[in-house]
């Protein structure tokens, strides 16, 4: 049910709970906003050590799941592979949905 989590994703985004993009996700963390990280399964090797870097430093839960393209697609936003999930109920959502999918 792939579709439930990237819905999730745009209402988190349409209702202002989430942020896409290292940097803009690094500087969430910081104001310790996030709620749950998730990481494109084909972010690059150099962006994932620089954003996990970050998320061990915060303490953040992550989780790595889909591609960027249809991550991002779902955001109405491009070439991102870094999401953070700004609401603690959006963020249980969330993962709760991927751990029925991996079932």
């Amino acid at each position: 049910m792939k579709r439930k989590v990237i819905s999730y994703l745009g209402f988190a985004k349409k209702s202002g709970n989430l942020a896409a993009g290292v940097n803009t996700c690094t500087f969430a963390m910081a104001k310790g906003k996030v709620k749950l990280m998730i990481l494109a399964e084909d972010i690059s090797e150099n962006s994932e050590k620089k954003i996990m870097k970050e998320i061990r430093k915060y303490g953040v839960e992550f989780v790595k799941y889909g591609s960027s393209d249809e991550l991002s697609h779902a955001i109405g936003a491009s070439g991102r592979n870094t999401f953070a999930v700004c609401d603690e109920n959006f963020a249980k959502v969330i993962l709760d949905e991927i751990e029925r999918e991996s079932i």
